[in-house]
């Protein structure tokens, strides 16, 4: 039987492609959204979740921070997507017939030189994939979709121009998650996930942070974010190089548990080549 990994959005869309890139051997669950990918995982719909969390153009995913914690999965891998748009019409069309792209509202703005060089009017879709799908269902020569290569091969359209992005750099970090947490150490270059809230004392953060710095753990990222609706309640979202079975890895918690009132680790994996 084969096992099915679970992301949100429509055939063809940029977190399938993800899907498609880090997981080729499994079938995918296209989801309405990340709660019904979580969900699907939990319930054992699905083995894996596809998630993305952060973008290089459009910094983090909104509600991810949030969900990660609550959904009761853990980080097994993690994935970087180029994200590459492309024009897709419906077979026999020609780029001087397109008269209007439909694609997902933080799509258009990427690509608008091209669309303003060729005079092509942007329209705001749910979703890029299902532009793509609808432009297919409309056949109508003068409507296309920005969307990923993947989505035209399913459903039937012609790519009239590839990799039309603004800039050449946009890329998606994924995070893909399972029921049970898998701690071993599976690559050289391993990632570790946490969130924690510090205590309510001066300088806390400051102080929790040392550890890392004095044990010499690189942190790659340190986001902060509301909780429970309230200004004095915040969460902070790390990713650090390492173990956890790390001796510097090991003092660093350590020491930040020390200053905080909570430690949750999400999940231990390998980096990403991309991160090399």
């Amino acid at each position: 039987m084969t096992s099915r990994i679970a992301f949100q959005g429509e055939l063809g869309a940029y977190s399938h492609q993800a899907c498609h890139e880090a997981r080729p051997g499994m079938d995918v669950l296209p989801c309405r959204s990340f709660e019904d990918v979580i969900e699907a995982v939990a319930s054992g719909k699905a083995e894996l979740a596809m998630l993305p969390v952060e973008n290089t153009t459009y910094g983090r995913v909104a509600d991810i921070h949030r969900l990660l914690p609550e959904s009761g999965l853990s980080i097994v891998d993690e994935a970087f997507v180029r994200v590459h748009i492309n024009l897709l019409a419906t077979p026999g069309a020609k780029l001087e017939d397109i008269k209007e792209a439909y694609s997902h509202l933080v799509l258009l703005p990427q690509c608008s030189n091209f669309l303003q060089k060729n005079n092509i009017r942007g329209r705001v879709s749910p979703d890029n994939a299902r532009a793509a799908r609808e432009v297919a269902e409309a056949a109508d020569p003068t409507s296309a979709a920005l969307a990923s290569e993947l989505a035209g091969e399913i459903y039937g359209l012609d790519v009239l121009a590839r990799h039309i992005e603004d800039h050449d750099s946009n890329t998606t970090r994924f995070l893909i998650m399972g029921n049970a947490p898998d701690l071993s150490r599976r690559a050289e270059h391993m990632m570790t996930t946490f969130v924690f809230r510090v205590r309510n004392i001066p300088a806390a953060l400051y102080k929790a942070m040392g550890g890392f710095a004095t044990n010499s753990v690189n942190m790659t990222k340190l986001e902060s974010y509301m909780v429970g609706g309230s200004f004095s309640a915040t969460q902070f979202y790390a990713d650090i190089e390492g173990h956890p079975e790390d001796p510097n890895v090991k003092l660093a918690l350590e020491e930040l548990d020390y200053f905080t009132s909570e430690i949750h680790i999400l999940g231990t994996y390998p980096a990403d080549r991309v991160r090399d």
